[in-house]
């Protein structure tokens, strides 16, 4: 009787411990339990790659277009070819300075201040800019012992030694007087030299479709003026004018020629 009752404890013993698990420490050197296999954590997808193992790129990107390129016209500082007869009367100094251009031993150096006439559709800086390129280019007045700065009415800037005016007709008659310009002839009248509107927009015949050509012209002979030059004639058929040649009247047979040394 005792042998069957071990028989039976040892039976229900084993049916517990299926029934609630092991909840012992495992054995040294037995595997660790393992828990539920954990959620696979989302990817971003890999750039698509092409047969030659390079990533894909569009092979024709946008490209900006380039900037128009910038007329004679507008580099001169013509805003709109229009010629009013009159603008505003009030002459306007173009603001900034700039240095003399390395010119010859012992050249003499001259401020010019550039003033535009209120109301005119012009850009001062650009007319400026225009004037000074002409005025320090190699080809013109240095190598006869010239050399020309840039001043303005600011506190304590140079004074001018010549002032170089762009104005409407009405105003460039008014400057110019006792001349007679009839609006559209330039002049130069003591130290100032005045431009008239009607040519810095319209040229010369002579010069044809070059504005570009004329308008070094018109500052090379007028500051020439300044310089003491007269004026001078053709020197024969097909010749470059000569820059005192008053070529806006006519070249006399010469080709036109904007430069004191061309």
């Amino acid at each position: 009787m005792l042998t069957g009752a071990l028989l039976l404890v040892a039976v229900l013993a084993v049916v517990l411990a299926v029934r609630g698990g092991d909840q012992r420490a495992p054995v040294a050197g037995s595997a660790p339990a393992t828990s539920a296999p954990a959620a696979p954590v989302p990817v971003s997808a890999p750039p698509e790659v092409d047969g030659e193992g390079d990533v894909d790129v569009d092979p024709d990107p946008p490209q900006e277009a380039p900037a128009p390129p910038v007329s004679p016209d507008a580099l001169a500082g013509v805003l709109q070819a229009e010629v009013p007869g009159s603008g505003m009367g009030r002459l306007l100094t173009v603001p900034g300075t700039r240095a003399a251009a390395p010119g010859p031993a012992g050249a003499q150096t001259l401020q010019v201040r550039v003033q535009v006439e209120e109301g005119l559709p012009a850009d001062g800086p650009a007319v400026a800019e225009t004037v000074m390129d002409v005025l320090q280019d190699p080809r013109g007045w240095g190598p006869d012992g010239w050399a020309f700065a840039r001043t303005d009415d600011a506190d304590g800037a140079e004074e001018p030694d010549v002032t170089v005016v762009l104005a409407s007709p009405d105003l460039t008659d008014e400057l110019c007087a006792p001349l007679r310009t009839g609006g559209v002839l330039s002049c130069r009248n003591g130290d100032r030299v005045v431009l008239t509107w009607y040519r810095w927009v319209h040229g010369a015949e002579g010069y044809g479709q070059d504005r570009e050509g004329y308008r070094r012209y018109l500052v090379s002979h007028e500051v020439g003026h300044v310089l003491g030059h007269g004026h001078d004639p053709c020197s024969g058929p097909g010749e470059p004018a000569p820059v005192m040649l008053q070529q806006t009247k006519g070249l006399q047979g010469c080709t036109p020629q904007p430069w004191p040394h061309p």
